[in-house]
């Protein structure tokens, strides 16, 4: 395939037994692109929605890292491991009997809502610089503090003793397989995930999203671009303001904008919130800037400035 260097994010449905990272280097070889970036890790054992950014879209990374997720997982009651999920070492395990399923709806539910979780001790979160799993490996695990994360909706999709098939809604940042062991210690047996698919990521879906395979075709008939989304729809939840060729020229430059610049009276300024990001598109409906509103301000600050965003 020529070198194009188009700009965009790419959904990728990341399969079991590969690395996120791994993953991406393959996405930059078929696209031939500069830069690549991923907005989101997922376990090597896991697999779905992977949010991968192309070129001058990795700019964009920070405003979609925050986004919320879904999962849909697989908990095994009565197994302990010591990576929570199946991929570790046996610690503990007991017999799973006698649970009413009334019972597990209720703990379960009992996750739903801003609570404090522990980061596993396995992880790629780092200490000093060293990725938490490789000081774990090492025999030098270290604990993070818990932090807090939001937990919108868990559903039970199945109860098949010892497994409970769930649907997880959650803030960035939550571990799948951290809450899976907690619910399994409520109940008092135990417990890891055993499987995991992200099904939805920063407004992203499973739906949207190409596999290795599929895209390995488009890149040998060139139509790779094709499942590019541009820069301008991957920021769906920005409100948006249309540049005139005034704006423009003050966006190339990088001159101060003030809110006089700005169509601030389509968008409703009054129902702006404070610190609101702002996409500012040209009349081809090309990503010019990410600016950030203030109250309190007259101008608006720079977030980002794309140099070439069409794809």
């Amino acid at each position: 395939m020529q070198a194009q260097h188009h700009s965009g994010i790419l959904v990728v449905d990341k399969p079991p037994n590969m690395s996120s990272a791994q993953v991406v280097a393959k996405v930059k070889r078929l696209l031939n692109a500069k830069k690549a970036g991923h907005t989101g890790t997922l376990d090597p054992f896991a697999e779905g929605v992977l949010v991968c950014c192309i070129n001058e879209a990795t700019r964009l990374a920070r405003f979609l890292l925050a986004g919320n997720k879904t999962y849909a997982a697989s908990l095994k009651l009565g197994v302990e491991t010591d990576t929570q999920d199946s991929t570790g070492t046996v610690i503990a395990t007991r017999t799973v009997t006698g649970f009413a399923e009334a019972k597990i709806r209720s703990i379960v539910q009992h996750f739903v809502g801003s609570i404090e979780q522990q980061p596993p001790i396995f992880s790629a979160l780092k200490h000093k610089g060293t990725p938490l799993y490789k000081l774990a490996r090492q025999g030098r695990p270290v604990q993070k503090p818990a932090r807090r994360i939001h937990i919108f909706k868990i559903k039970i999709l199945e109860i098949n003793l010892p497994l409970i098939h769930l649907e997880v809604s959650c803030s960035a940042g939550t571990y799948i397989r951290t809450l899976c062991a907690d619910i399994g210690k409520q109940l008092g047996c135990g417990g890891h995930l055993l499987a995991l698919k992200r099904t939805q990521s920063s407004g992203f879906t499973l739906q949207q999203a190409i596999s290795l395979p599929q895209l390995e075709k488009q890149a040998l008939t060139g139509e790779v671009n094709g499942s590019l989304i541009s820069m301008r729809d991957a920021l769906t939840y920005m409100p948006e303001c249309r540049a005139g060729q005034k704006l423009v020229k003050k966006i190339r430059y990088g001159q101060p904008i003030r809110k006089t610049d700005m169509d601030l009276e389509r968008l409703s300024e009054d129902l702006i919130e404070d610190g609101t990001h702002l996409k500012v598109v040209d009349a081809n409906e090309t990503l010019l800037a990410v600016l950030q509103y203030k109250k309190n301000q007259d101008k608006l600050a720079y977030a980002c400035v794309l140099q070439n965003s069409t794809i």
